[in-house]
């Protein structure tokens, strides 16, 4: 029987996204799943599916912004254990040295235990201007 997802997963999957540390990040990730990026050519951003490539477009995030942090997370779980939500604040750095510093979400759908779709909503506002 497979273990089902909890509030503390979720605390060390973002964690693992602070740390940049791909392998603690992608361990509650099915093979299937599939992520909605922020941005993108469509109205829902992006869509990358399978667990390769998501782990790909995570590492870019860390490579173009080294100081990239999800700050002060909290998550929850639905009853049933089928969806998830977690909150943040998503500060970084962009390559010319002005500032991103955003709240967001990121809804979370799981099936058996694992993470089978991440939905990635965030406020949008100009990037601080670097100093």
């Amino acid at each position: 029987m497979t273990s089902p997802l909890t509030v503390s997963d979720l605390e060390s999957t973002f964690e693992s996204f602070n740390r940049h540390d791909i392998s603690g990040v992608m361990t509650h990730f099915a093979d299937d799943c599939v992520f909605y990026t922020v941005a993108g050519d469509h109205e829902y951003g992006n869509r990358i599916e399978g667990k390769a490539a998501i782990a790909k477009a995570f590492e870019a995030v860390w490579t173009t912004m080294p100081d990239a942090e999800w700050a002060d997370h909290s998550h929850f779980l639905s009853e049933d254990g089928t969806r998830g939500v977690s909150q943040w604040t998503f500060r970084a750095t962009n390559p010319d040295g002005s500032r991103i510093e955003v709240q967001g979400a990121d809804l979370f759908r799981i099936r058996d235990g694992k993470l089978v779709e991440k939905q990635a909503i965030r406020k949008q506002r100009p990037a601080i201007p670097a100093k």
